[in-house]
């Protein structure tokens, strides 16, 4: 018998070998315990205000909260179909373009210094600060949103692309130099297939961060005589001081943060899961 025979049934005996675990002891050990804290969080929620005796504009209760995501479903669906369809553009302006200038960065070292930079104090610049010359510029309403949302999402993806093209093994790199690669078959053969887990990690932060764009966008850039999303709901409720309503926004923009997550997290999976480490390990 070859040895490769030998591995391939050593490797299907392993394999055989592994059993899969019950369903109840998967359910305890990875979904009891962050169902229990919901449980219990939400308990001391509903009776810390009753025990206090807060009334439900300082401190509602669930229930509370609950009855005011009914009554003004129709104002908070609408709100969160207009924030989803701003953060998902500028998120997708970002990813494209964040990842083609790390691209177009890393090709050269010259652009690098003197580019780069200037991306890092666009970064440290308040939004507050950049939003009126945005508004200018733009016009108030959906484009000036947008733009803010891009902004915002637009650094984590530049920074963690620039680190994984420029985070290539140096065996491999020496390879490609040794068949005398182009730089440019260097770029699309080897350092951006190195650099598919960075820019996950970056798009998973960016996908996370447009929502947070899109609401500070309608805070600062007003809606232009349109329908608002959740930040010109949260503005109206504030103002109006229907505090259990302020609540079901806030828990609204937080399920569609996780929900922007998971998705980027699922096509990460998708695109490193067959043949990355990292991502080929989170599944055992």
């Amino acid at each position: 018998m070859s040895e490769v025979e030998m591995m391939k049934r050593q490797t299907a005996l392993a394999a055989a070998g592994k059993k899969k675990k019950p369903f109840a002891a998967t359910f305890k050990e990875m979904y009891l315990g962050p169902i229990a804290a919901f449980v219990l969080f939400i308990s001391l929620w509903q009776l810390i205000p009753l025990v206090l005796g807060l009334p439900h504009y300082i401190l509602p209760k669930p229930t509370d909260v609950w009855e005011a995501t009914v009554s003004d479903w129709a104002l908070l669906a609408e709100a969160i179909r207009i924030t989803v369809f701003e953060s998902v553009i500028g998120f997708l302006l970002s990813a494209v373009i964040g990842i083609g200038v790390s691209v177009l960065l890393a090709s050269s070292k010259i652009l690098e210094r003197s580019i780069y930079p200037y991306a890092i104090i666009l970064q440290t610049i308040p939004v507050v600060a950049v939003a009126p010359i945005v508004v200018i510029w733009f016009g108030a309403g959906f484009n000036s949103i947008v733009v803010i949302s891009f902004l915002i999402g637009f650094f984590p993806v530049i920074s963690n692309t620039l680190m994984g093209l420029n985070s290539v093994d140096k065996n491999m790199d020496e390879l490609f130099t040794l068949y005398n690669a182009s730089k440019w078959q260097r770029m699309w053969k080897l350092r951006i297939p190195a650099a598919m887990p960075f820019i996950m990690a970056g798009l998973k932060i960016s996908c996370t961060l447009s929502i947070v764009g899109a609401i500070v966008g309608e805070y600062v850039a007003g809606i232009g005589g349109g329908n608002g999303g959740l930040g010109y709901a949260i503005t109206v409720a504030a103002i109006q001081v229907k505090t259990s309503f302020l609540f079901s926004c806030g828990i609204a923009a937080a399920i569609l943060g996780i929900s922007f997550y998971l998705l980027v997290s699922l096509f990460s999976k998708m695109m490193l899961g067959s043949w990355h480490e990292s991502a080929m390990k989170s599944e055992k």
